[in-house]
């Protein structure tokens, strides 16, 4: 068909409708001529529209129409392709079955708009579902539709509301010193270095939990991290690798705490070389819902309000802050889960980790001097002054991760 200017068209149709509007045609890839979508109200619009419809089939980007890509089914298949670990399954598994495929199950994939997507997330803050659990639908949300762009699925991802997928999250607090051993003093005394360690060596709960006596060097003071439990619904409890390679670490812990890790390994930790540092009450694995209790029940009896096992780790972080660590240092020392920042940061410790945990015992000896271990299971090696008032507690900085505690 010939255009207005006379010559002939190379790509493709327009013809005017007796309405006035103009239709574009074009032979598809699979031999069929298909129309736009819709019309155009101008000769030109149809042109350019069919100059992008060409391009999208030289470059191989064009979609049949007629294949309806049905979005519940392609999100099973993406998930299914996920390598995450247990927890991070469970947790994103729960996301997606809860708060996506009710509404987006049966819809075409190519069809799904971001008005719909800004108004499913509105429904969901409607409904008082969590902040933190709407951005991490979103975040799922936004991945499956980038996959869905790459396997050409779609041309462009509709998920592009600014800011949809990062949570506000409160301030945590993080603790002074006496009160690390204050809370330390309000737990039954098998806990206590579970305590101290938390709070001056960043290690979490699962790597806690998963400590062996092998992992631990009262020579050299340090606490290497090799594996974690995770906790799961459907799978129970799992002594699994660290999610990330920056997870498997060797971290320094202060000289003031050797004398007792040494008295908690003596009374109660298991006896080989693998048995475990850290155990629950009764002798069984420590786990995090249990030990929540015994957690409560402390912070109550210390006053220290509304305080989570997961501020520990924000007080070691600072700590080490306070004396000087770079934060390739506190990467490595907090074990951020990335395979880049662990090579690039890892070989940086060696030295100055060393300096950061001296650092946090002149922290403790400010507050704690030191004594002999004592005889006795239930004793401490410091005591707190009953005449010595507590500092205010400060705020640290915006935490990212749920509190396990």
């Amino acid at each position: 068909m010939a255009n207005r200017k006379g010559k002939r068209r190379r790509f493709g149709a327009v013809r005017k409708l007796p309405s006035g509007r103009f239709q574009a045609r074009y032979p598809g890839p699979d031999g069929l001529l298909r129309s736009a979508p819709e019309t155009f109200p101008s000769q030109t619009d149809a042109d350019r529209w069919l100059v992008r419809k060409e391009a999208e089939i030289i470059e191989g980007r064009w979609q049949n129409p007629d294949e309806k890509v049905v979005f519940g089914v392609y999100a099973e298949a993406w998930f299914k392709e996920r390598d995450y670990a247990a927890t991070t399954r469970e947790r994103n598994g729960s996301a997606l079955r809860l708060h996506i495929l009710p509404t987006f199950q049966h819809a075409v994939l190519s069809e799904i708009t971001t008005p719909q997507i800004r108004r499913w997330r509105a429904e969901l803050l409607a409904a008082a579902v969590g902040e933190p659990t709407v951005a991490k639908a979103y975040q799922i949300l936004r991945a499956i539709m980038n996959t869905a762009v790459d396997d050409g699925v779609i041309q462009r991802n509709p998920c592009r509301i600014k800011g949809a997928g990062a949570a506000k999250t409160s301030e945590r607090p993080f603790l002074e010193v006496a009160e690390v051993f204050q809370l330390a003093e309000s737990v039954p005394a098998r806990f206590r270095v579970l305590i101290l360690l938390a709070a001056f060596t960043g290690l979490r709960f699962g790597e806690l939990a998963a400590l062996e006596r092998r992992d631990v060097d009262l020579e050299r003071r340090t606490v290497s991290v090799r594996r974690a439990l995770a906790e799961t619904r459907t799978d129970g409890l799992l002594i699994k690798a660290p999610k990330s390679a920056a997870g498997v670490r060797t971290v320094a812990f202060p000289a003031s705490l050797t004398a007792e890790l040494a008295v908690h390994l003596d009374l109660y930790a298991e006896l080989s070389r693998t048995g475990r540092v850290f155990t629950g009450a009764r002798g069984g694995q420590l786990r995090r819902n249990n030990f929540r209790r015994i957690w409560l029940r402390a912070v109550e009896k210390a006053g220290l309000g509304d305080v989570h096992f997961h501020d520990l780790r924000h007080t070691s972080n600072t700590l080490a802050a306070t004396g000087g660590a770079t934060t390739r240092e506190l990467m490595q020392r907090m074990g951020h889960s990335s395979v880049r920042a662990a090579l690039i940061y890892q070989h940086l410790v060696n030295g100055r980790d060393q300096a950061i945990a001296a650092h946090v015992d002149e922290q403790i000896k400010k507050v704690r001097p030191a004594d002999s271990p004592t005889d006795d299971p239930g004793g401490s090696i410091w005591h707190v002054s009953g005449t010595t008032p507590l500092p205010r507690r400060r705020r640290a900085g915006t935490n990212k991760a749920q509190a396990p505690g």
